[in-house]
């Protein structure tokens, strides 16, 4: 079974230096139909205007993964780390027990776009840590790229929590399909473009929810960018 989550019938917040769509309830944004798909709880899209960001703030028991689509991401946390997150770059922070950061627009006139992704962990109250890793975008060209695992193989980030993500950069035509284990299902989030998933249209800011079904198939009807979750029941 296939179900849509259209871009149109996200939340949105909009601040002024900040525009963001919300694909589950989150902040004011409040929806009990949309609370989240297994253990994926966020996936906002966030446009944030030059100079601007988010000051420091606590997070608690909580995997955040920041995935840059434009421009560049400045991150600082209370671990002492430092970075900035570019197209290419995944980053994983688990808040564990505890973690303050903050993140900013690297650039004071240029917007940045992103997702942010929350993923609620397989343990509480892990210690804080931090991983951020580069993709080349030659990599994900008509193919699914592992980014994201629990056991972080084949040089993929470390999640704590039985998910795997992908990323594929797909030209117009190209057809990517990826099997779903038995009592598994999937989300697929399209950044970018337009794909059928199992022939089903799923277009740009959309995500698709995938339950009882063998395998993922998504075919670029557009030139396209999409994450894919394989998460456990």
């Amino acid at each position: 079974m296939i179900t849509v989550r259209k871009s149109k019938e996200r939340g949105a917040s909009n601040f002024g230096w900040l525009d963001s769509k919300h694909t589950f309830s989150f902040g004011q944004y409040y929806d009990p139909r949309n609370m989240g798909f297994g253990k994926l709880r966020v996936i906002n899209e966030d446009v944030v205007e030059g100079g601007a960001g988010f000051g420091t703030h606590p997070h608690d028991n909580m995997e955040i993964i920041s995935y840059v689509l434009e421009g560049a991401l400045a991150h600082k946390d209370s671990l002492g780390t430092g970075s900035v997150i570019r197209p290419g770059d995944v980053q994983r922070m688990s808040a564990g027990t505890g973690i303050a950061h903050s993140e900013f627009n690297a650039s004071e006139k240029d917007p940045v776009h992103f997702l942010q992704i929350w993923v609620l962990p397989d343990e509480r109250g892990l210690e804080p840590s931090y991983e951020q890793k580069s993709f080349p975008v030659a990599q994900q060209k008509g193919r699914l790229q592992l980014v994201g695992a629990r056991d972080g193989r084949d040089g993929a980030l470390t999640i704590h929590q039985d998910l795997d993500l992908f990323v594929a950069d797909l030209a117009k035509g190209n057809e990517v399909s990826h099997a779903l284990r038995p009592h598994r299902k999937a989300w697929v989030q399209v950044t970018r473009g337009a794909v059928t998933v199992n022939g089903t249209p799923v277009g740009q800011g959309d995500g698709a929810a995938l339950t009882d079904e063998a395998e993922v198939r998504i075919a670029a009807n557009d030139n396209a960018e999409v994450l894919l979750f394989d998460l456990g029941a």
